[in-house]
């Protein structure tokens, strides 16, 4: 289970989304990162496979270096800035004391107009520090419905996952060529130029895999019909 603030299997799929979408999510490392400073930021370049446990491959800011880490040690909160002592104000009790003593003399002077606006004013410096601070308001991160990968080879092997309301609906299905290269023309111009790409590569090496074939079950049937004399 994921520590207080470090990320859940929600900010993964998050992540996992951004980076199909062909962004570098930012992320702050936690108290439980090691080697780092606590608070600093890194872009996720990469999700390896999670049972190698530090699967999240990050650049830190500032860095070239990619370095691998758990979801213990990273947090999609940015943490707040902290208010030095020279910043936060202080209320002493002498002055408060003596601010009562000036309402005490006043209100001698005049006692019904005085003692009345003076005590407005403590009634309502005494509301403002109760009054209670907002609550804040953390942005929603948008995790994707569906997420569909296809991934293949120049030697043929094309498989489809698909990841459904956060879960696997389904993994490494298998599918042929010609239905991944009929679905790329359907998406977009770019996305059927790469694939096609890959499938001209697959074509030439199969051909060329075809004609050495021809090849040897022509000297094969050469030697058989030697042997038959």
């Amino acid at each position: 289970m994921a520590q207080p603030g470090s990320l859940s299997d929600e900010d993964v799929e998050h992540l996992r989304d951004e980076l199909v979408r062909g962004r570098e999510p930012t992320v702050w490392f936690t108290a439980d990162a090691v080697g780092v400073e606590t608070g600093k930021s890194a872009r996720v370049v990469a999700l390896n496979d999670p049972v190698e446990g530090d699967y999240i491959q990050v650049r830190p800011a500032g860095s070239h270096d990619e370095l691998s880490f758990s979801p213990s040690e990273l947090t999609l909160v940015r943490p707040g800035r902290k208010r030095s002592p020279a910043e936060v104000p202080a209320v002493s009790r002498p002055s408060m004391e003596q601010r009562m003593s000036e309402i005490e003399n006043t209100t001698t002077e005049a006692p019904e107009e005085v003692a009345a606006g003076d005590t407005a004013v403590v009634e309502e410096e005494s509301t403002t520090a109760k009054k209670p601070r907002p609550a804040s308001t953390a942005k929603k991160t948008r995790v994707a419905d569906v997420v569909i990968t296809i991934s293949g080879s120049v030697d043929g092997d094309w498989t489809v996952d698909v990841v459904a309301a956060k879960k696997k609906a389904l993994r490494a299905l298998p599918v042929t060529p010609a239905v991944v290269g009929q679905a790329a023309k359907t998406l977009h111009p770019d996305v059927a130029e790469s694939i096609e790409a890959i499938l001209e590569q697959a074509r030439e090496q199969q051909t060329a895999k075809v004609e050495q074939l021809r090849a040897e079950l022509e000297a094969a049937q050469k030697a058989l019909e030697e042997l038959a004399g």
